[in-house]
């Protein structure tokens, strides 16, 4: 059970810490740090970080521009984990390397699904003021 005083969700500095590590990984991959063929053809969008409450483990989750070769990226980034964690550690200063895990962004799929659901006439109906029925 939470403590009465603690607020629920993140901490600003998890918060704080993800959104660091987001940016230093979004650099590194625009810039072409990382030698590698697949990730120099992609623009990769670091969407979002999640990091543990001992900021030991940040779930990074990627998103190629326009959605392709997916999991190919997803790969070329996996292969080259221990690269970007030591340039992420060095940046950020913190007591301990945080060990990063790269997963795709589905929120923007998620999305235009919601979006064409609710784009349907049958739910457009349903969703229609009661005054606009008439």
């Amino acid at each position: 059970m939470a403590h009465p005083n603690q607020p629920e969700g993140p901490s600003v500095r998890l918060l704080r810490v993800g959104e660091q590590v987001r940016h230093i990984l979004s650099e590194i991959l625009t810039r072409g740090d990382v030698h590698d063929d697949v990730l120099a053809k992609h623009m990769v969008s670091v969407t979002e970080v999640r990091m543990s409450p001992d900021l030991r483990h940040a779930t990074i989750f990627i998103k190629p521009l326009l959605g392709k070769e997916e999991a190919a990226v997803l790969k070329a980034l996996r292969t080259n984990t221990a690269y970007l964690q030591r340039e992420v550690a060095t940046r950020v200063g913190l007591k301990y390397a945080a060990k990063l895990k790269f997963l795709a962004d589905d929120s923007f799929d998620e999305g235009s699904h919601i979006d064409k659901l609710l784009r349907q006439p049958k739910v457009a109906r349903d969703l229609q003021e009661p005054d606009e029925e008439a």
